[in-house]
């Protein structure tokens, strides 16, 4: 694990999930990186967009695959704000990434080491590296003060 570009790949997530906060979003940014460079970034668009699949990682690993012109993406690693969910864990297996980086933990859809494993689960045909914690006080703090505004009214 190369920690110093993990942090300044997650920082440019991180300001991916602040431009999702702008816009009223649940603050969650997404980066995919091959070969050491950003192909794609994204945030979460479901209210924009009025669509249940415009997750961040969701929305960058098909700008990635559009980018580099094919569907597996087994050079790439996803840095992700937010532990993804059951669908964004497996578009991952399904697009077949190396590795996913993210940060804070989600007790309530974590589906890469919290509430499922998915990553790992011997079952399936692709498994890939999960590093979780990467700038997890910064991602989680962007959370619980969205959070708190959305309660504040």
């Amino acid at each position: 694990m190369d920690t110093t570009n993990d942090i300044a790949f997650m920082q440019l997530a991180l300001e991916q999930a602040r431009a999702a906060a702008a816009l009223g979003e649940v603050p969650v940014g997404a980066v995919v990186v091959a070969d050491g460079e950003v192909v794609a970034c994204a945030h979460n668009r479901r209210e924009v967009d009025l669509d249940p699949a415009a997750h961040a990682e969701f929305l960058a690993l098909s700008k990635a695959a559009e980018v580099l012109g094919r569907w597996r993406l087994s050079d790439c690693t996803v840095y992700v704000t937010l532990e993804p969910c059951l669908m964004c864990a497996g578009l991952m297996l399904q697009a077949r990434i190396a590795r996913c980086v993210f940060g804070a933990s989600d007790p309530k859809a974590g589906a890469l080491g919290t509430l499922y494993s998915v990553h790992e689960d011997s079952r399936l045909n692709h498994s890939f590296i999960v590093e979780p914690g990467v700038c997890a006080k910064e991602s989680a703090q962007l959370l619980s003060s969205f959070f708190a505004q959305l309660r504040a009214g």
